[in-house]
């Protein structure tokens, strides 16, 4: 038994490094930058070269850990984070350092979608929702400590460390990899290396414009390539989407949904990180003190909503959770501090109750497909954030306003695209049934 929560500590240490890296080098970023050189469309790249393989890889890491092993998946990818993670500290140039991150980010694929199979494969009985239930504090803990351990580690030594800390993490964690169990997938699924190639080329293709802001002929041929790759999906052996998925009303809604709503997110964080140290010339150490009201406010509320408010409102608390983000935003434009907080209350509302009403109607054989999907669109999304209001920002680098007011516009429209994921049951439920009482914690 020992063993076994041993090597879940591997497992969490791994899924903590990959928040923390994308969250700890967003506050960094303008400090590489003023290091390093180059030009002011490579700070967005800083994050966007780590996320956007890692999106566009994620299914296919997952599908290499059934027909491979997940152990020896996991290891590697770790393996390629730590050394990845030593060349983004000793890069000279921007892109040297934009090309070891998107190193990072392809390990990254292969090391997340093992995590559940090992967890799975490691416990049963009542000892599993156990383990999967350490999942998300470490998370949240990450997504707060992120900015905070990022500020200071710039602060008091210098940007590279903050790639050094994986280093003594991840050598850690395959020391003790060995302890989980190997596992694969029953019935071996075959590879599909061509929807891979069009995924990954068509997303690219789509960021990397919007970054440059120049090449838009670019934009329509990313686009293209991922209508390809949905109808090559319909012919495919190993197809990467589960397209049954589809006959659900509102799982299409539900993606939109996800990578409207996680650019904002991520988008807006970034462009106060900008906005602290770029426009009011603050330290990396207060930048990130200023995203500890909306980190913390978010991992507040998202527990409430879980013990609570689904129970009592279910998805209509998506709702509340996308009007008070509104709220927030608008108020962020006068009193950032405050709008901040207001902000990430909203995003953990929604959060909970989205991610609840996204995977209810899915079925147990669709289910890995159907998770693999909205993470992919969560990093695509949060590329596409910083992508977007990053360099709206740093195109209007006095204020930070223009940025705001596309994000409460982009939050407006995603109103609608929940609206439209929610189920005719779901609403038929909602209000038929008398709502429950609160239960415990």
């Amino acid at each position: 038994m020992r063993r076994r929560w041993i090597g879940l500590i591997a497992l969490l240490v791994a899924e903590a490094m990959n928040l923390l890296d994308a969250t700890i080098v967003q506050v960094a970023a303008p400090v590489i930058h003023a290091d390093l050189g180059g030009r002011a469309s490579d700070i967005p790249w800083f994050s966007a070269a780590y996320t956007l393989p890692f999106a566009a890889l994620l299914i296919t890491g997952g599908r290499l850990g059934d027909v491979f092993g997940r152990r020896r998946m996991f290891r590697i990818g770790v393996t390629g984070f730590v050394t990845a993670s030593t060349a983004c500290a000793l890069a000279t140039q921007s892109g040297v350092l934009i090309g070891a991150r998107v190193v990072q980010g392809v390990a990254a694929a292969l090391i997340i979608p093992q995590t559940i199979g090992l967890i799975r494969s490691s416990f049963d009985g009542p000892e599993l929702p156990k383990a999967l239930g350490t999942i998300g504090p470490v998370m949240g803990l990450a997504g707060i400590s992120g900015p905070l351990l990022g500020g200071f580690t710039t602060e008091v030594s210098s940007w590279r460390a903050v790639f050094l800390v994986n280093v003594p993490l991840g050598l850690a964690v395959l020391a003790i990899a060995h302890l989980l169990p190997e596992s694969k997938s029953p019935q071996r699924p075959a590879l599909d290396l061509t929807g891979t190639a069009l995924l990954t080329a068509g997303t690219a293709l789509v960021i990397y414009p919007i970054l440059q802001s120049r090449n838009w002929y670019l934009l329509p041929a990313g686009v293209a390539l991922l209508g390809l790759c949905l109808l090559q999906q319909r012919h495919s052996r190993g197809r990467l989407i589960e397209l049954s998925l589809f006959a659900h009303r509102g799982f299409g809604p539900a993606l939109v949904t996800s990578t409207l709503f996680f650019a904002v997110m991520s988008g807006l964080t970034f462009v106060v990180v900008l906005h602290e140290q770029l426009t009011l010339h603050h330290g990396v150490m207060r930048s990130s003190l200023a995203l500890l009201p909306w980190s913390a406010a978010t991992g507040i509320t998202a527990w409430v909503a879980g013990q609570w408010l689904i129970a009592r409102f279910g998805s209509r608390l998506m709702y509340v959770g996308l009007g008070v983000l509104l709220i927030g935003i608008v108020t962020a434009n006068y009193l950032l501090l405050p709008g901040l907080a207001i902000g990430g209350a909203g995003v953990g509302l929604f959060t909970t109750a989205f991610f609840t009403e996204a995977l209810h109607r899915v079925q147990p054989h669709e289910t890995g497909s159907a998770a693999g999907l909205l993470n992919a669109l969560q990093q695509f999304g949060g590329t596409l954030g910083v992508a977007g209001l990053g360099t709206v920002f740093l195109h209007h680098p006095a204020t930070s306003d223009r940025a705001f007011w596309i994000a409460a516009g982009v939050i407006a429209a995603t109103v609608v695209t929940a609206h439209l994921m929610r189920s005719p049951s779901s609403r038929q439920r909602e209000h038929a049934a008398p709502a429950p009482a609160p239960t415990a914690p």
